[in-house]
């Protein structure tokens, strides 16, 4: 079933825990009825906490029709792959967050999608991923009967502020890998692999920065708008953390984005250095083996003269002929090799 965890709180303690969206509807009518001040602005005696995961059409419609959510917010959710974002509808606040988790097995990092729906006494929380600790902050508010009888703004703050926290291990993770590309360049080992790695982690820490960037413009305008007293303030003072936090998480990715600039420059660099010597290797090898060419190459040209067997040719019937033929080809490639010798080509 879609539904992960369902629950009516009054008080800031859980009062039941309906098994289906319809017995929560039935719950939510009976308790306002009992008590009208719970559906007045302001007042949260009663909080319904919706928690889904991959929900159906049938579903949505239902959330949608009973608690007057607004269209093009329902749409964003079943579309899914949503910036980070927090919009007013009314009454009713929808957020989006993109959750981050870092694989040590593999060195990469997964990003999830939640969707939070708030308003007057009801909260829903929808995942459309594996990712986002939502049972862990539901465990956290519950523990916490102060912080849940404040209402549905607590469960976003607390939220929020797990979804940020996560970050930073993915920030370790990430800054770690960075680390040991830049020992890898700096040691001169580089090659072929550290270029995919590279590139492979821009991308990750780009995907991490359209996450991270967002959220903060929008928390940053959010808390602007952010109206309330009393405890409400308190909630303030939790929001302008997870924003101080946010702004830290933010500046790390900038700072990852240009170290792996110098990271790929460097590396390239180096390409380009290990070409240019294997070239200059390739030159002198070439230089050699011309060299070497040209010294047998002249003996050889005195040696085919002398092969033609013409009746008629210099020194043919000369007694000292053939050995001075010999001292010829000798003499020839011993300049020649003086020659290459002097310059430096052997």
């Amino acid at each position: 079933m879609s539904i992960v965890d369902n629950a009516v709180y009054r008080g800031g303690q859980r009062l039941a825990s309906p098994a289906s969206l319809e017995e929560t509807y039935r719950l939510l009518a009976r308790l306002q009825a009992e008590d009208p001040r719970c559906t007045e602005p302001g007042e949260h005696c009663v909080l319904a906490w919706i928690g889904l995961h991959q929900p159906s059409d049938d579903e949505l419609d239902s959330l949608g029709e009973h608690f007057g959510l607004h269209e093009l917010a329902m749409e964003d959710v079943r579309q899914a792959e949503q910036r980070p974002k927090l919009d007013r509808y009314g009454t009713t606040l929808f957020t989006v967050l993109r959750p981050a988790a870092y694989q040590d097995a593999t060195e990469t990092v997964d990003f999830g999608e939640i969707h939070i729906f708030t308003g007057p006494g009801f909260v829903i929380t929808v995942r459309q991923s594996e990712h986002g600790r939502v049972g862990r902050v539901r465990s956290r508010v519950e523990s916490d009967p102060l912080l849940l009888e404040t209402g549905a703004e607590a469960v976003l703050y607390a939220v929020l502020d797990q979804t940020v926290d996560d970050y930073y291990p993915v920030v370790e993770g990430l800054e770690n890998d960075i680390d040991e590309i830049s020992d890898t360049l700096f040691s001169g080992s580089g090659d072929g692999a550290v270029s995919r790695r590279i590139y492979q982690l821009t991308r990750e820490v780009s995907a991490f920065h359209r996450a991270v960037a967002p959220l903060e413009l929008e928390l940053r305008r959010f808390l602007e708008e952010f109206d309330g007293d009393g405890t409400t303030g308190e909630l303030r003072h939790g929001l302008r953390d997870v924003l101080d936090h946010l702004i830290l998480v933010n500046n790390k990715i900038e700072a990852f984005q240009s170290s792996l600039t110098n990271a790929l420059m460097l590396d390239s660099t180096q390409v380009a250095a290990r070409q240019n010597e294997a070239a200059i290797e390739q030159n002198e090898q070439m230089k050699r083996i011309s060299s070497w060419a040209a010294i047998l190459f002249a003996p050889s040209i005195i040696g085919s003269v002398y092969g033609m067997n013409f009746r008629y040719m210099p020194e043919l019937s000369w007694v000292w002929g053939y050995p001075g033929a010999l001292v010829l080809m000798l003499l020839t490639g011993v300049v020649l090799y003086t020659v290459f010798r002097f310059k430096r080509w052997l």
